[in-house]
């Protein structure tokens, strides 16, 4: 460190590490480098890990109050100093730091035309210790009494938006930075927090902006590029984020999170060798990185050599590890085990990672039941009827709905290699627009009790709504595919508000969609597919509903089976281009050779040709499925012998 070779020193802190996880001294020293390195968030984790081990360890303290110093939190910084002269009156270099963490505050306030921060610290001390004790209110209010005082004070500003944003009230939020971005323009982190919450209400070029004056204030730091590259990969500027992660790896090369962001963007766009490469070079740095190796599992295309197989059970016996690593590990060997065809293998890790993954979701299956059975009261034969002939007759829209796993990409590319239809991905519009509706309203009322206060113009402000936020997608084509498989409980509200959009749901055999969402470990959302009896009761939800759209909107909902896609693609590409209205075309037949972005889990997959291996694979399963047979039994009665479980054939034998 001392030769300004932090690189190394990084290095060798590492390897101290893997022998002697809680050293103190160098726990701390990894921090230097990793400061050094500008690489912020790594370093924080081991600081954190110090403080948390060794309270009264004065070097911890110093080196967090070095970190909180270079992220702009100033007064933090010298109340930690303080705290580490307390514990070490020996540390005299700490009065310069603190002299240093004053100019820069005095400095700030001056550039903004403010009173200096200073002035408000008690006030923006206690604040902050609400904050931390979980009374968000109380810090909004001491936030606002010094605004009412000061309404340049740019950090109560930029705390009170992060309130809002915790909140959800992104627009609020945006306001705030706004106005605190025009009284310092030079605070990168305001041009931080504005370029996500801008993402978040999916202005995904303002955000870009917000990036891009973010890396000209601190061009030096990794994560600026990251947060541009973050921003420009939302707004589907694939080549130019691909370039901003790898700027943030020339800063910063070890970077796991930049080494990421790339590998998945290369993906996107088909450059699946280039992205294997980059995941195997994160592996390489950062070996106790699981991410990686879920990563290059979750291209389902994907084969491990067996020293990488070797690697990672060698990590899942460190009992050290934290829950996301062992479930990534775990679903990353569950399907590499798939690929060998060793299925019990397999099937053990897929219920480890699941036993581990249920224990952090949040997920209430009678509220689910209870939620289902109020959409088919609500969307009666007789309502929809009433209510139909009012909404916007756009035919734009091509919704592809169903469950996971269930084959709704290979509809999706198949639809997005005609000439007239423009492909997206998942897109959040629908939702959130019913769930802004429902704020507006009445407290308390939510969907679906929400639409029987609609007025017939309603529908078609809705469908009006709809269209508008769905722009920023399009490109001028004709048609568009929005592909969230989970709008399948609002098909019978787009059928009243864009009532010539079409509707298509992906179906698949209930324990081929079932199992494939057990073994899919979703990034977030479908809290249900990690336990067999909740995955089993939703899909039972999910089918009732389908049924119920089928009566009470009959042709309005196209059902596709992936069965019978892979068995005769060209009669079922036929059937779906004629329920769209749309001439044929070959390239349809050909959707592997369609150039295009694709975000799901199936992005490798629906680049190859029709294939049939995932079809009734869960017989190779069957013995470990006995749970989800016995709940979905009824349905699967319904079905041929030949489809049916050897147990459920026996006892109809019988």
């Amino acid at each position: 460190m001392r030769s300004g070779e932090a690189v190394l020193a990084s290095k060798l802190c590492q390897e101290g590490l893997d022998k002697y996880p809680d050293d103190a001294n160098i726990l701390c020293l990894a921090g230097e480098a990793l400061i050094a390195l500008k690489q912020f968030d790594e370093a924080r984790s081991h600081i954190e890990k110090a403080r948390s081990l060794y309270p009264h360890f004065a070097a911890t303290h110093e080196i967090f109050a070095d970190l909180l110093l270079l992220e702009g939190h100033f007064e933090k910084a010298i109340e930690s100093y303080r705290h580490c002269m307390k514990l070490d009156a020996s540390r005299l270099q700490l009065n310069d730091k603190i002299k240093r963490a004053r100019e820069l505050i005095r400095s700030t306030a001056a550039a903004v035309g403010s009173r200096p921060t200073i002035a408000f610290a008690d006030e923006m001390k206690r604040a902050e210790q609400f904050s931390n004790d979980g009374k968000p209110q109380k810090s909004e209010n001491i936030y606002r009494d010094i605004l009412r005082r000061d309404p340049n004070h740019v950090e109560a500003t930029r705390l009170l938006a992060q309130i809002a944003a915790a909140r959800e009230y992104y627009e609020e939020a945006e306001l705030l930075l706004q106005r605190a971005v025009r009284n310092a323009p030079e605070y990168a982190r305001i041009w931080l927090d504005l370029s996500s919450v801008q993402l978040k209400l999916e202005k995904h070029f303002d955000a870009v902006h917000s990036a891009e004056k973010l890396v000209e204030l601190t061009p030096e730091i990794a994560e600026s590029h990251i947060s541009l590259a973050n921003a420009q990969a939302k707004a589907n500027l694939t080549e130019l984020a691909i370039e901003s992660y790898r700027s943030a790896l020339r800063i910063a090369p070890k970077h796991p999170g930049a080494f990421m962001g790339l590998a998945h963007q290369l993906k996107t766009i088909g450059r699946q060798q280039e992205s294997i490469e980059v995941y195997r070079q994160n592996i390489s740095v950062n070996p106790r990185n699981s991410e990686p190796y879920w990563s290059l599992a979750n291209l389902k295309t994907f084969r491990f050599e067996d020293e990488e197989v070797e690697a990672m059970e060698r990590l899942l016996r460190d009992h050290s590890l934290n829950d996301i690593t062992v479930v990534q590990l775990c679903n990353s060997l569950g399907l590499e085990y798939e690929g060998r065809k060793d299925y019990d293998r397999a099937f053990e890790y897929f219920q480890r990672c699941n036993d581990k993954q249920r224990e952090s979701q949040t997920y209430d299956p009678i509220a689910n039941e209870v939620m289902a059975e109020s959409i088919k009261e609500v969307f009666s034969q007789q309502f929809c009827a009433q209510n139909q002939g009012h909404g916007n007759t756009d035919p734009a829209p091509v919704f592809i709905i169903g469950l996971p796993r269930s084959g709704s990409t290979l509809i999706e590319q198949i639809l997005a290699s005609h000439s007239q239809v423009e492909g997206t991905h998942e897109l959040s519009d629908l939702p959130k627009i019913v769930r802004s509706i429902a704020r507006k309203k009445r407290q308390g009322l939510r969907f679906p009790e929400i639409v029987k206060e609609f007025e017939p113009r309603a529908w078609r402000k809705l469908g009006d709504q709809y269209l508008r936020s769905t722009e920023k997608y399009r490109s001028g084509l004709p048609r568009f595919i929005d592909k969230n498989p989970n709008n399948f409980i609002y098909a019978g509200l787009l059928h009243l508000s864009l009532p010539d959009a079409r509707i298509i749901n992906a179906r698949r055999h209930p324990l081929d969609s079932c199992f494939g969402s057990y073994k899919q470990l979703f990034a977030s959302g479908q809290p249900f597919s990690y336990d067999f009896t909740e995955l089993g009761e939703y899909y039972l939800q999910y089918q009732s509903l389908m049924d119920h759209w089928h009566q009470v909107i009959p042709g309005r909902v196209l059902d596709v089976d992936y069965e019978e896609v892979v068995a005769d693609l060209d009669t079922e590409v036929r059937r779906i281009l004629d329920f769209c209205e749309l001439p044929f075309e070959q390239a349809c037949l050909n959707f592997h050779e369609t150039d295009r972005a694709v975000r799901t889990a199936s992005s490798e997959q629906v680049r190859r040709p029709i294939y049939s291996s995932s079809v009734n694979l869960w017989q190779r399963y069957e013995s470990h499925l006995h749970e989800l047979i016995e709940i979905l039994e009824p349905l699967l009665l319904q079905r041929p012998p030949d489809e049916q479980p050897v147990s459920i054939r026996n006892h109809a034998s019988r």
